[in-house]
């Protein structure tokens, strides 16, 4: 039976990109070698990780705009500790969405002062905050364009003087917007691009080696630009599979034709939790996800036959986190309207049955 992955990461890719990174771990390129035991500095990967590089910045219209692309590890929350080790010399400013932008505020402490500029932390995050005021003193503000716990998502960004970092992990390559307001994006692949294990950075140089610190060289970004991303040895398996996953979106138009489907998924997803009344939304409606649709049964009584029909159906991950509870569809890029479909259908059944 066909299963339907609506986990929050890591999370699914599409079906060719799976066959193919496979066939790759028996025979690259028909080397009759491995993609995971050939030499990352061999000529055949070295195109990989180029690859990878090019498309990212193609497809988010950052060529030649003075960015380069760099594929790391640690995760998004390597990140929340690099951003502010090479860029925060004094003050910066964080928008507090929810978890995930916690940590980093968290990490960010270690290295200068913390202007909190907004924060939905009264409501459980289930809004994004509007109506703050953005100190032109900062070194920079970083806000999270998708809270994946929460189901919320930035639909405008603040229109400030000071550089702009945003934590895409959760829905980078999903829709359409002018990328090169960022002067610093970072996104874990395991959401929209590949398996866990590495981190893509898109940074714009000019705004690195301002800070007086000395920063560790595997911490530095420039270090990671000087040696074409590969400093140490790159995750070859985890860049391998977001490379096909790049260029599998580039043969689907890109982000325009994907932010399309994502916008139909969650359309068919919201109409019914709003019409349903077993259903109860939990992000505030002008501030809800294309990526995470957050839901709750309006009766508890009905979880364990909620739960019963979807796994009978063969629907995956869609537990909700635990500081939220009820649950939450993923609907990350790869993700199809019917497996959308299958759980609308469920719901619909819920409240036919009363």
């Amino acid at each position: 039976m066909k299963k339907h992955n609506f986990s929050a990461g890591p999370s699914i890719l599409p079906q060719e990109v799976l066959l193919k990174s496979s066939e790759a771990i028996m025979d690259f390129n028909g080397s009759g070698l491995s993609l995971i035991e050939i030499s990352h500095r061999s000529k055949d990967f070295v195109e990989v990780i180029e690859n990878a590089r090019s498309l990212a910045l193609e497809l988010l219209g950052l060529e030649g705009k003075g960015y380069t692309a760099l594929f790391l590890q640690g995760g998004a929350s390597m990140q929340f500790l690099m951003a502010a080790y090479n860029l925060l010399e004094k003050k910066a400013g964080y928008l507090n969405t929810g978890t995930w932008s916690e940590k980093a505020i968290n990490e960010a402490k270690l290295f200068g002062d913390i202007v909190e500029v907004g924060s939905s932390k009264d409501e459980n995050f289930n809004y994004i905050p509007k109506g703050y005021s953005v100190p032109e003193d900062l070194d920079y503000l970083h806000v999270t364009s998708n809270n994946t716990i929460f189901g919320t998502q930035m639909k405008k960004f603040p229109m400030t003087n000071v550089p702009l970092i945003c934590d895409m992990s959760s829905d980078i390559f999903s829709r359409q917007m002018d990328f090169s307001q960022f002067d610093l994006i970072y996104a874990g692949a395991q959401k929209n691009m590949g398996p866990a294990g590495t981190t893509l950075v898109v940074v714009k140089e000019d705004i690195l080696g301002k800070v007086s610190r000395k920063i560790p060289s595997m911490l530095d970004y420039q270090v990671h630009i000087s040696k074409d991303s590969m400093f140490n040895t790159p995750p070859v398996f985890a860049v391998y599979t977001s490379m096909l996953t790049l260029e599998w979106l580039k043969n689907l138009g890109g982000i325009a034709a994907i932010e399309e489907i994502n916008e139909k998924k969650a359309r068919l997803i919201y109409s019914e939790i709003d019409l349903n009344p077993v259903f109860k939304g939990f992000a505030k409606t002008e501030d809800r996800s294309i990526m995470n649709a957050t839901f709750n049964l309006a009766n508890d009584k009905l979880k364990e036959t909620f739960d019963a029909q979807c796994k009978e159906a063969g629907i995956n991950g869609i537990n909700g986190h635990r500081s939220v509870g009820g649950y939450r569809a993923s609907m990350y890029n790869a993700l199809s309207l019917e497996s959308v479909g299958v759980l609308v259908d469920i719901m619909s059944e819920m409240e036919r049955k009363g």
